[in-house]
């Protein structure tokens, strides 16, 4: 069987890195939106949520990430964190076919450090089997 997670090219533009994943996720768009765009979703797998205002503009601050805002959001679509010092993290959510959910993520930094996405993407799988 497939991997439920894909990690995709990394791209250049100029400074700034761009990495890419496709998740497969079985939970439906209303689960992984849960996980993905609400206080108590991220911080059940990502990192511990201090502030999470969920609308274009709100405020985000995640410990050991940062602070910044939401630069992008369509509820049950698109969630997308811009976090100062750490770039901007977008989730795009598909329905899947012929069910579950498609994830296609973005994280848009600049260095030459890659993130650690792939183990926080297990422990988002774990997060959504609960």
């Amino acid at each position: 069987m497939d991997s439920p997670i894909e990690q995709g090219p990394t791209e250049a533009r100029g400074d700034a890195r761009l990495l890419h994943y496709l998740l497969r996720l079985p939970q439906p768009v209303e689960k992984v939106w849960t996980a993905v765009a609400t206080l108590e979703g991220l911080t059940g797998w990502l990192a511990v949520v201090e502030v999470f205002e969920p609308r274009l503009g709100g405020a985000v601050s995640v410990r050991g990430l940062g602070s910044g805002r939401v630069t992008a959001w369509d509820v049950e679509r698109v969630a997308e964190y811009t976090v100062e010092g750490r770039g901007r993290i977008r989730f795009h959510l598909e329905h899947g076919v012929p069910r579950g959910t498609t994830v296609r993520f973005t994280h848009e930094f600049e260095g030459e450090d890659t993130p650690e996405w792939r183990a926080r993407f297990e422990r988002l799988q774990h997060a959504l089997d609960r």
